[in-house]
């Protein structure tokens, strides 16, 4: 299986300030395969720092790796030629938070899409061009005519993010990388924004990355879906499994935090931390053991890897060491496996 898009091990370190040249560790050793075939909805969960953002503009190119490696069709992205990046830029296409800063204020809303299909030349005549832009609108549920030729402030935010998922569906990528699509807009538009992105994935073949704080949405959308926390991997595979019986105490945590919708129902109580955890050192073995309420020795003493706790998912957490540690190789490519395994 030929795979588009591939994280090797991959850290990244920020350096600041003027004095000590402060570090910080903004991913550690992640890893990521997107395969090239069947297209897939990929979740990436975790609170705000966890590395999340930092992990798409690596994926992107935007940021180089401190160590590992991202690889477009098996070759580095500090190695394309101009030919491959213009090649992986049109594959791999993103999202961003906030629509409104994609704009330039001064232009309308045709700017953003008439350049890419002239950048990329996609139409070969003003006529086809527009007509390539309409049914892109038109495939996100917008109405040209109440699109076009507006200025962006004149368009709601749920309209503004639907314009922005025309333009990727202009250049019909392999891969969308969607960072928090919908957590600057309306929950009345959310729904819409989740439907555009899920057709993009089952109508026209374009796997996606989509990356939230929001496990509902991730569940409501995703395939497989990573647990993020302070850079690193907690919990990684299928999203039901991930969801509905989480293990991590990270993950059971962020699920603890989802309000339920029944009034009678109380959240679940805040789970002190052991002994343990209190002495944790956070520069030293498990990252949640400071929040833990289940750390023993081994926590403390080293990180602890991956382990295959089900055929689709794996945990870093020592309540599981029992269970066989994830290969690298196989690290990679779990979330391939996951999603193949699901379609049947």
């Amino acid at each position: 299986m030929t795979v588009l898009l591939e994280a090797r091990h991959v850290t990244k370190i920020f350096a600041g300030g003027l004095i000590g040249r402060e570090h910080t560790l903004a991913l550690d050793d992640f890893s990521l395969s997107i395969a090239g075939g069947q297209p897939t909805i990929t979740g990436i969960v975790g609170e705000s720092g966890s590395g999340k953002t930092t992990m798409a503009r690596l994926l992107l190119g935007l940021e180089r790796p401190t160590q590992g490696e991202v690889l477009y069709e098996g070759k580095d992205l500090r190695r394309l030629s101009r030919t491959q990046w213009r090649a992986f830029r049109r594959d791999v296409q993103m999202i961003f938070q906030d629509p409104f800063e994609v704009y330039n204020s001064f232009y309308t809303v045709d700017h953003v899409l008439t350049t890419p299909v002239a950048k990329f030349h996609l139409a070969k005549s003003k006529q086809e061009r527009q007509a390539l832009i309409e049914e892109s609108l038109i495939g996100v549920g917008l109405r040209p005519d109440e699109t076009l030729g507006h200025y962006p402030h004149q368009l709601s935010g749920g309209q503004r993010q639907r314009v922005m998922v025309a333009r990727a569906l202009l250049l019909r990528p392999r891969l969308i990388i969607a960072d928090e699509p919908v957590s600057m807009i309306d929950a009345s538009f959310r729904a819409v924004i989740l439907g555009n992105l899920r057709q993009l994935n089952q109508e026209f073949g374009i796997s996606l990355v989509y990356i939230t704080h929001d496990l509902t949405t991730a569940y409501q959308i995703s395939h497989s879906i990573i647990v993020l926390y302070s850079g690193s991997v907690a919990e990684v595979g299928d999203v039901e499994l991930v969801v509905r019986q989480p293990q991590h105490p990270y993950t059971q945590l962020l699920i603890g935090s989802i309000p339920l919708p029944d009034p009678d129902r109380r959240w679940r109580d805040k789970v002190p931390v052991s002994a343990a955890g209190n002495q944790a050192d956070n520069g030293v073995g498990c990252k949640f053991a400071g929040r833990c309420p289940h750390v023993f020795s081994p926590c403390r003493e080293k990180a602890p890897p991956l382990f295959q706790t089900d055929e689709h998912r794996a945990t870093a957490c020592y309540l599981y060491q029992d269970h066989a540690p994830v290969r690298p190789q196989t690290a990679r490519h779990a979330l391939d496996t996951t999603a193949q395994a699901e379609r049947g």
